[in-house]
């Protein structure tokens, strides 16, 4: 029976170091996910993924970013805007039904994201007039 207490004692001290914390990982603010994704999306009434995203780079562009990468087949740009800070965005283009894209945002100031909505709103604002000018260019 001595040699049974040391095995226990070493299951004991293996069970009790697997516990957990309640840490979240990869959710690290106060926000839900949803939260955070309903002020980084913009749903808008056209189906036209490669005008979305030319809408998109030029809305870049003429927000002072450098277009990185852009991808018509997965629907995305990533651009960089270098001041005295490093702010990066990625930004995605998918189909909502036949006529509707869904646009969704997401910036990083240096390292930190970007998690004020009114960034985004003046984001999609820009975009919006960009597509509007795009779509009555030749009136």
């Amino acid at each position: 029976m001595k040699s049974v207490s040391p095995i226990l004692l070493l299951l004991a001290l293996l069970i009790s170091g697997c516990t957990t914390t309640n840490q979240r990982v990869l959710d690290m603010g106060d926000e839900t996910q949803l939260q955070k994704r309903s002020y980084q999306s913009r749903t808008f009434d056209t189906g036209d993924k490669e005008k979305v995203l030319r809408a998109t780079i030029s809305t870049l562009q003429d927000l002072g970013f450098v277009i990185d990468r852009a991808d018509l087949m997965l629907g995305s740009v990533s651009a960089t805007k270098q001041d005295a800070n490093k702010i990066r965005i990625t930004v995605s283009a998918r189909a909502k039904g036949n006529d509707r894209m869904l646009v969704r945002a997401n910036a990083q100031f240096n390292v930190t994201p970007v998690e004020d909505p009114i960034q985004y709103q003046n984001f999609f604002s820009s975009l919006e007039k960009s597509l509007f000018l795009t779509a009555h260019a030749g009136e």
